[in-house]
């Protein structure tokens, strides 16, 4: 079996020269003040400026660093086994909506990558949903008799292109896939050639709200605006507490090279422990598969490095492996009825505007969010407004899954409180972390491969559970609401805003 690599890095970020901005250092004005840096604000910001508007893009670390960059980057409105679900729990209409405004998001993507001559690795694909258990066959059915409800072309297929051992599949026709870092760079060159402002390292920290809305970054600067877009992976500033609306998942991803062909297509498992298939075409004319899976809530289940291994083990059962050169993995937000939440972010914030929840499928999702803040932002109606509209209600699903998650929370807030300790820093191995007892109390440690000893306080910084230690991403994770930090304590996922309490070595003495 060929071997992990030690680094976590997405192939995408890899094959890409990615352009560089500066951080704010000075107060502007602009009329759109959009926060995040992924395929959310990117393609809001593009649309923005070319209908004329002064916009600011600003992203706390490097744009497409989050979510975007670690994405699959399926282009498809085959988001697993959703229609029949959304037909039982939000109608009919609504759901024909959902599968219309995901298959508009990909054709808009579609004409600006042949529009604009975009080399993006654009490839159409058939999706498959496929299943080895007898007892998940039902559920494909009923998922093809919502596709023939809501006009999807596709249905069940006796045979796939891959040798998956599948005793059921469903193919959604004409779905895509692309490169999206090459595609996003194109719109951001757009987007400054167009009078747009890019900012990287600009933390945003809070908003004042008055005849005009004001973004103050962690640096204290201020950029003034008319409408505000958050299009941060969890919401910067929380004015609906959509905290306890969503929960977090992580899922894993290798890329993989293999001997001999691949007969494309996407694949997606209906069991669990999910599998997903795609491939890539690499700058040397190869195809690097990309197997990927194990989703979990954050900061709950096996150690993470289970989960590449998982994966890996997997690989090496299907395809005749060659080697392993990339793995990572990303986080991603489920709302309480698996619609994303795009819109006003409170019925009292009518020019604050958010969008997040993909549940894994960000490309198409973050195309409809560009598509519909822009549109109201720019006055225009918009016929998804009111399915994704953040303030909507449904009795089913929405109170069990509130309940259901909100109590998921307290279990854990608790747990981590009362959860034994017996290691100290001195057990620690080199690239080794852990839960250990300094001077008595709970505390993070990790020692890097140099030995060097990184210590904080793993109370989170959101709303006080007790972190736990990702293994896989050597990242300190909140089991409550998927907040992650570094070993050095700063914020790497939200909703959690302020870093971790450092603790100092001499505390150990």
């Amino acid at each position: 079996m060929q071997s992990l690599p030690l680094s976590v890095e997405p192939y995408w970020r890899s094959s890409v020269k990615l352009p560089e901005f500066p951080s704010l250092n000075e107060d502007i004005h602009v009329d759109v003040a959009i926060i995040g840096g992924g395929i959310s604000g990117i393609t809001t910001a593009y649309l923005l400026t070319k209908a004329g508007s002064k916009v600011a893009l600003i992203e706390a670390d490097q744009l497409l660093n989050g979510t975007t960059g670690h994405t699959t980057a399926k282009v498809t409105a085959q988001h697993d086994l959703i229609y029949d679900e959304l037909i039982h729990h939000l109608g009919t209409e609504k759901a024909q909506l959902y599968y219309e405004a995901c298959t508009e998001a990909m054709r808009w993507i579609q004409t600006i990558i042949h529009e604009q001559n975009i080399d993006c690795d654009w490839k159409e694909e058939d999706a498959y949903i496929y299943t080895h258990s007898s007892s998940s066959i039902q559920k494909l059915i009923n998922e093809c008799k919502a596709y023939e409800k809501l006009g999807i072309k596709g249905g069940l297929v006796e045979d796939l292109p891959l040798p998956l051992l599948s005793k059921a599949a469903l193919v959604m026709k004409q779905q895509a896939q692309f490169h999206p870092l090459k595609y996003l760079t194109h719109l951001i060159e757009e987007i400054t050639q167009s009078g747009g402002l890019i900012y990287e390292q600009t933390p945003a920290k809070d908003v004042e709200k008055g005849n005009t809305l004001t973004v103050i970054t962690r640096n204290n600067k201020r950029i003034t605006c008319q409408h505000l877009a958050v299009c941060s992976h969890f919401p910067f500033y929380d004015g609906g507490f959509y905290f306890s609306r969503m929960y977090a998942e992580r899922s894993y991803v290798l890329g993989v090279q293999i001997e001999g062909d691949y007969p494309g297509g996407m694949y997606l498992s209906a069991d669990e422990p999910k599998r997903s298939i795609r491939y890539v075409t690499t700058i040397n004319g190869e195809k690097l598969l990309l197997v990927s899976g194990e989703n979990h809530k954050t900061g709950q289940g096996v150690p993470t490095i289970q989960h590449y291994e998982a994966l890996q083990s997997f690989a090496s059962d299907m395809f005749p492996v060659t080697s392993i050169p990339y793995r990572w993995s990303a986080q991603d937000l489920t709302t309480l009825d698996k619609v994303p939440y795009i819109g006003a972010m409170t019925a009292h914030t009518p020019n604050i505007y958010v969008a997040t929840g993909y549940r894994k499928w960000g490309m198409t999702n973050g195309t409809v969010a560009g598509l519909l803040l822009t549109d109201l932002i720019t006055g225009r109606e918009n016929r998804y407004h009111h399915l994704y509209t953040p303030s909507r209600f449904y009795a089913d699903p929405s109170v069990k899954h509130f309940i259901t998650q909100n109590l998921d929370v307290a279990k854990h807030l608790i747990e981590g409180k009362i959860e034994p300790v017996i290691r100290t820093p001195q057990d620690l191995a080199n690239g080794e972390g852990s839960v250990v007892l300094v001077n008595g109390k709970r505390a993070g440690a990790y020692k890097d491969e140099n030995g060097s000893l990184f210590l904080v306080d793993t109370t989170c910084t959101h709303m006080g559970c007790e972190l736990e230690w990702n293994s896989g991403d050597r990242t300190w994770d909140c089991p409550c609401h998927g907040s992650r930090f570094s070993v050095c304590g700063d914020v790497v996922e939200g909703p959690a805003q302020q870093p971790l309490t450092k603790i100092s070595e001499e505390a150990l003495d």
